[in-house]
């Protein structure tokens, strides 16, 4: 163990509240700082090339441009950067991202996107079909989720992170009228989405995290334990995004019930799968409304719906729980105002594209989509486990997990960048995994994979000594106890993104 890491691990046991001191006396050094920066500033180059291809191709606007620019110019600028871009999503080297991607289910959306482009559900008087298409969505995800013949109701919002925020918001503002809460708490698996603490941080509510099992699943009797006269909700997974597992919503849901404590699963990721892959004869365990201490769902039509970007699902038990998500106001000068989610203005033509994917797909296209994609991530996942050095996490489904005692595998994600392939870098544990899609369900996809994560092994079996792009980025985050530090250079590469 070299010295640096010897430091790592010793701070590693020191208190977190002495590590937050630590760490900010030592930035206030002037050394100490320009030495951190320096060491940000060389990450930071080799960040920017990758994040600005296009940063000497194509001219840079600063500023608006005098004379407006013809539009068959802008055009074949934007199908150059399409072609480039689509060439790596469209072959199946993107894990999730892109979770359909055929192009004449793309060429479908955006035509109905072209009919609704100034759509906007805030105005229901002129644009009355918005609200045809989004009460059906809600109607048909809940209806797919359990909640037949059940007061099961909901709204549309952008994407999962909305869909979680606002039910987090809700619970805090039923727990205060209901219960007199006014120092919420949430119970909260360390392996639910990162979207549960943005909403701790957003709207003031403590979150009370909860370790996993072997198999990464939510541990019930640490819920349990965890539970006070603050606790408004406790969270479930179906699955989480880390390792793809399911945690134990049955259970967990259950002891939500008795204590009177709502209960949300995120089944942002597996909602438009889980149910198919039940009725496919898969293990599926109960995870939605037919639970009866199941009082929320987050469900991305976006993802597994297959619908354009920016839109999912979020449903409630009932109406009196949904009227704590809505806004309204009734002394504005502006006159009544009142809106269903975060956003006032939304863009209806989203809402008009999820429900014709919904419609057009139907459940025989989602059965059969589900089908190809479980079948392809058992082929992915007997590769990974006959790899020597490799073992697959938990028993997924379709989020295939991958770790490695001997080897260091954020070298094996950097070897498997080279060949195209984009994957997600996880750590707590130090794991690699890949979201599989329809696009991964295309002819000798899953076997390439499997072909070049040999490939990758064994280049880092035998070429040890070499850093590799990122990851000593991902190294630092997993092992580094200064999360502050961590947390400034994601801030510097948000940075970076913004940069013209």
């Amino acid at each position: 163990m070299s010295w640096k890491d010897n430091i790592i691990k010793q701070l590693g046991k020191l208190n977190p509240r002495l590590l937050a001191s630590l760490e900010k006396g030592m930035k206030a050094i002037p050394g100490v700082s320009q030495k951190i920066d320096d060491e940000y500033a060389e990450i930071m180059v080799e960040l920017e090339s990758s994040a600005k291809p296009y940063k000497n191709k194509f001219t840079t606007f600063t500023k608006i441009p005098d004379t407006g620019r013809p539009h068959a110019d802008i055009l074949r600028e934007m199908e150059s950067m399409r072609v480039q871009e689509e060439s790596h999503w469209k072959d199946g080297f993107v894990s999730g991202a892109v979770y359909h991607g055929d192009q004449e289910h793309i060429d479908f959306l955006n035509q109905v996107y072209a009919i609704n482009s100034q759509s906007n559900p805030l105005h229901a008087d002129v644009w009355p079909s918005a609200t045809k298409f989004e009460a059906e969505i809600v109607a048909m995800t809940g209806n797919m989720l359990g909640g037949a013949g059940q007061d099961v109701c909901g709204t549309l919002s952008s994407g999962g992170t909305e869909s979680i925020m606002l039910a987090m918001k809700t619970y805090r503002d039923w727990a205060r009228e209901k219960k007199g809460i006014t120092k919420p708490e949430m119970i909260v698996p360390i392996t639910a989405h990162a979207a549960f603490d943005k909403a701790s941080q957003y709207f003031n509510i403590k979150t009370i995290h909860i370790p996993v099992d072997e198999n990464f699943r939510a541990n019930v009797e640490a819920a349990r334990k965890a539970i006070t006269s603050n606790t408004i909700v406790i969270v479930g997974s179906a699955p989480s995004f880390p390792h793809g597992a399911i945690d134990p919503i049955e259970e967990l849901s259950e002891l939500a019930r008795q204590n009177n404590i709502g209960f949300h699963v995120d089944a942002c990721l597996g909602g438009f799968v889980l149910p198919w892959a039940e009725k496919l004869g898969y293990p599926v365990p109960p995870f939605d409304f037919r639970l009866p201490g199941v009082t929320s769902m987050s469900v991305d039509t976006h993802k597994y719906g297959y619908a354009a970007k920016g839109t999912s699902v979020i449903l409630y038990r009932g109406k009196e729980l949904r009227h704590f998500q809505y806004y309204t106001t009734t002394e504005w000068p502006g006159g009544l105002y009142f809106s269903p989610t975060f956003a006032g203005s939304r863009p209806g033509a989203l809402s008009a594209a999820c429900w014709a994917a919904m419609t057009a797909i139907g459940a025989e296209g989602y059965l059969s989509a589900t089908k190809k994609i479980l079948e392809t991530a058992a082929i992915i996942k007997q590769g990974v486990r006959d790899i020597p050095k490799l073992r697959v996490l938990g028993e997924p489904l379709f989020v295939v997990a991958f770790a490695s005692e001997s080897i260091n595998v954020y070298k094996v994600l950097d070897y498997m960048s080279h060949k195209k392939w984009s994957l997600n870098g996880l750590h707590k544990p130090t794991c690699v995994h890949i979201c599989v899609t329809l696009r991964h369900t295309q002819p000798g996809v899953a076997e390439r994979f499997i072909a070049d994560l040999k490939e990758a092994v064994e280049h880092v079996k035998a070429h040890p000594e070499e850093k590799g792009t990122m990851a000593p980025v991902y190294g630092l985050a997993a092992t580094l106890p200064l999360r502050g530090m961590v947390s400034d250079l994601l801030k510097k590469y948000l940075d970076v993104i913004f940069k013209a």
